[in-house]
């Protein structure tokens, strides 16, 4: 029962940010801070019906000036309701093109700025890489998932290079962001709240590397983010 009724709240309370959000999108259209202000938007209210706690430790984030690449990992299509309370100013995010489709968020995620790719054109995901680089060198960040897909496992899956080829091509840094797993614990037919760890690590310099140096600094990323999200299970463990 408990779970059907927060259901339906968070279907109403997507209705009503995707009609708020579209009338602020139309009166300041492609804003580098609208994608920000329409993640708290989803994020707060829903993280409080579904009754989980972000706990934000996300300063190297937050004081790493826009113009990066900010990696995290993609549990569940709830990583908005918590990622969403850490974004940072001027950032936007890239996203497959079928998100585009969806009534209300898909243009509120076209309004905010964010990058549409699609992964099957070769073309149009080369120009999406030269959108992407104009952004960065224009002080704005961009959140991408390295591992392209949800995986809500204990193992972060293989990164794809795109983030990484875009950071080292505009030579900015990369910013990972770890979410310790919470998609196995949501208790959506109980009212016990659950607490979710954000965390982020520091930079990783891109200056003076090249292409031949993704290889290494991919799992150089990959590492950190999974050892980060190996000790916030075992904090969580011990709370």
């Amino acid at each position: 029962m408990l779970y059907m009724l927060r259901m339906l709240l968070l279907a109403l309370h997507f209705l009503f940010v995707g009609v708020a959000g579209l009338v602020i999108g139309l009166c300041r259209p492609f804003n580098p801070d609208n994608s920000r202000l329409f993640a708290r938007l989803y994020s707060l209210p829903a993280a409080w019906l579904m009754r989980i706690k972000v706990k934000a430790e996300v300063g190297p984030l937050w004081d790493q000036p826009p113009g990066c690449v900010i990696v995290a990992n993609h549990q569940s299509n709830f990583d908005l309701f918590i990622l969403g309370q850490v974004v940072p100013q001027r950032t936007v995010a890239i996203g497959k093109k079928s998100l585009g489709w969806i009534p209300l968020f898909g243009q509120l995620f076209w309004l905010g700025g964010n990058v549409l790719v699609d992964r099957k054109n070769a073309y149009q995901a080369r120009k999406a890489m030269q959108v992407t680089t104009r952004i960065l060198r224009n002080d704005t960040s961009i959140w991408i998932f390295p591992e392209g897909t949800r995986n809500p496992g204990e193992h972060l899956l293989a990164f794809k290079k795109g983030a990484f080829h875009m950071a080292v091509e505009a030579g900015v840094p990369i910013v990972p962001v770890c979410v310790s797993r919470y998609s196995k614990r949501l208790g959506l037919n109980s009212w016990r709240q659950r607490t979710v760890i954000v965390r982020s690590l520091p930079p990783i310099a891109t200056a003076g590397l090249s292409q031949q140096d993704l290889p290494v600094l991919i799992e150089q990323c990959r590492t950190q983010m999974q050892q980060c999200i190996d000790r916030m299970e075992g904090e969580l463990a011990q709370s």
